[in-house]
């Protein structure tokens, strides 16, 4: 092969490597932008172009690179047609959370939804009432001000306590309401004496229906106890969790 020719190849595969690196990058920034149909487009181009690269190329260093960084990329393509399918309407998922079992606290069973773009919240539970149930809203809430969302509102539909703790309820309420907005989080609250249904739903379309609503949790044995403040520790009650998508979350 002569030196012309020998170059010529080089700055090909140079060409493809760089053309490659580009589709790459855009499809990195439309993944963290949620834009998961247009960086799918690139995350497959990226692939094609890289493995043309693979083809070419004499040099087994650039090969195994490549092979691994291709396998990465098609590892993450594969979990975004996944999700797009997901946002399709065409899931369900179902989780039996076991009577004394432990690892449900809010963050694990909701962040997976929460994606960034999740800016509002929907909470219909009519058993947000007595104390503990009240703390189990306010550490929902925080879950929520924590992120990696930016929640700007939450909608709480629930019950009045039609026993003597109607004051206390509306006093926590008010007082949770006012310390989300300092959090840049506005908090609206109705109530309804007819709802029965527990659901949860965010504006990117996941919705979770549980069973008992967020009062899954057993009472600790004491309030130094261990799980009385950390709820992934705290044993569970029997429940089941159910969780859908729909392209369209309309407000309850």
């Amino acid at each position: 092969m002569s030196m012309s020719m020998s170059r010529a190849g080089n700055d090909g595969i140079a060409a493809l490597e760089r053309a490659g690196a580009e589709a790459m990058k855009r499809a990195v920034q439309l993944d963290v932008a949620c834009r998961f149909q247009e960086s799918l487009v690139c995350y497959q181009e990226g692939i094609d172009l890289l493995l043309q690269v693979v083809k070419a190329t004499t040099d087994e260093a650039k090969k195994l690179r490549y092979r691994q960084k291709i396998s990465e990329y098609m590892t993450r393509a594969e979990d975004i047609k996944e999700h797009i399918k997901k946002q399709d309407g065409k899931y369900h998922k179902q989780i039996r959370i076991e009577e004394n079992a432990t690892g449900f606290g809010y963050e694990k069973l909701f962040h997976e939804y929460l994606t960034e773009s999740v800016s509002e919240v929907w909470v219909q539970d009519p058993y947000i009432r007595q104390v503990h149930q009240l703390y189990n809203f306010l550490r929902f809430c925080e879950m929520l001000v924590k992120g990696p969302c930016k929640v700007k509102t939450i909608h709480l539909l629930t019950s009045y306590d039609e026993g003597g703790g109607r004051s206390q309820q509306m006093t926590a309420l008010e007082e949770i309401k006012q310390s989300l907005s300092n959090y840049g989080v506005t908090l609206s609250i109705d109530f309804s004496s007819s709802i029965h249904d527990r659901e949860i739903r965010f504006d990117n379309g996941w919705i979770i229906k549980i069973g008992r609503g967020l009062d899954y949790f057993k009472k600790p044995r004491g309030c130094f106890s261990i799980g009385h403040c950390d709820f992934d520790l705290r044993p569970c009650r029997e429940t089941t969790v159910d969780v859908f998508h729909a392209k369209h979350t309309k407000k309850m």
